[in-house]
């Protein structure tokens, strides 16, 4: 499969976030073609912050997504058509330092201008570049019943990154 990918203004984006991020979910990956890792999330955001248009995107501290995350100055949010759930299911629950994540059938990366993975199989990615980020702190919770998504006390690190590239495959 082979898309012919468009370049839009993220302000044009005619598709929900909120279904994008929490329904249809998202792949996050960073690195290189040569050596990346990529998570299933449905956590996330997306708007304009410091007049920039943003996402923002949350990962735990064990996962190995988080690594590459560190490592580089960029990261793509990759959204697949219903037909990629098993795919997306799979990389969700499945760490890269238990299997060979850049083996995954079906899925072809590419390398975009700035050297970050995106998948060609997506029908929309955006390119982000970080340029903020935190960790989760769970003594500014104001509602208490968020604990309870913590039960690890494995609090997410948040990344803000700047979306320099919106592509849309259609």
């Amino acid at each position: 499969m082979q898309n012919d990918f468009k370049k839009i203004d993220p302000y044009r984006l005619d598709e929900s976030i909120f279904k994008l991020i929490g329904k249809d979910w998202m792949l996050i990956a960073s690195g290189s073609k040569e050596n990346y890792n990529m998570m299933t999330a449905s956590w996330g955001t997306s708007g304009i912050l410091w007049n920039k248009p943003i996402a923002i995107i949350f990962v735990r501290p064990q996962r190995y997504t988080l690594e590459f995350l560190e490592k580089n100055d960029h990261f793509t949010l990759n959204f697949l058509d219903d037909s990629y759930r098993d795919t997306l299911n799979l990389l969700g629950t499945k760490s890269g330092r238990d299997i060979n994540k850049m083996e995954t059938d079906g899925l072809q990366a590419v390398e975009s201008e700035n050297g970050t993975v995106y998948f060609q199989q997506s029908r929309i990615f955006m390119e982000c570049k970080k340029i903020y980020f935190d960790d989760i702190k769970p003594e500014l919770f104001l509602d208490p019943s968020i604990h309870k998504m913590y039960p690890n006390k494995d609090y997410h690190r948040m990344y803000i990154g700047e979306i320099i590239n919106c592509m849309t495959s259609r």
